[in-house]
């Protein structure tokens, strides 16, 4: 028998100290860049996105990849990129320790797609801090408030 999965993960990152880093002109290309490392490990990018301090990704994870080791290798590749391209992201601090990680039933794929295409509005009413801890009550995750900041 084959291995067969659907498996829709929310996955969720953002800056040291919370820094806006993301402006319109470089977004593009660093969700560009998030979306190439997700084909190239074979996951399906259904969406990336985020907004001034922060990473949305919306994907099918094949299942031959350990989900640790592929946020862990997306935050170091684009850490090194943006570094190179420091012009671009001049702001960029670094990426705070750790992530998050959501798993949602396949139905509500568009749903996850919208709201990450509609996080300049989103964010408007709601900080990324703010919205990060609503992802983890949503998802009965505990957390200790001391380490959302690091």
């Amino acid at each position: 028998m084959s291995t067969y999965t659907q498996i829709l993960y929310q996955i969720v990152f953002g800056s040291k100290d919370y820094t806006n880093f993301l402006k319109n002109e470089n977004q593009g290309k660093l969700f560009g860049y998030i979306v190439g490392m997700l084909n190239n490990r074979n996951c399906h990018s259904y969406q990336v996105g985020g907004y001034e301090n922060h990473i949305h990704i919306v994907t099918h994870i094949s299942p031959t990849v350990n989900l640790a080791d592929l946020v862990r290798g997306i935050k170091k590749a684009t850490h090194e990129f943006m570094v190179k391209e420091k012009s671009s992201f001049p702001r960029f601090p670094g990426w705070q320790v750790g992530y998050g990680a959501f798993t949602y039933h396949i139905s509500t794929k568009s749903v996850l797609i919208n709201y990450v295409l509609n996080q300049e509005q989103h964010h408007k009413k709601v900080t990324y801090k703010e919205e990060l801890v609503q992802l983890l009550d949503e998802n009965l995750v505990s957390y200790k408030e001391e380490y959302l900041m690091i």
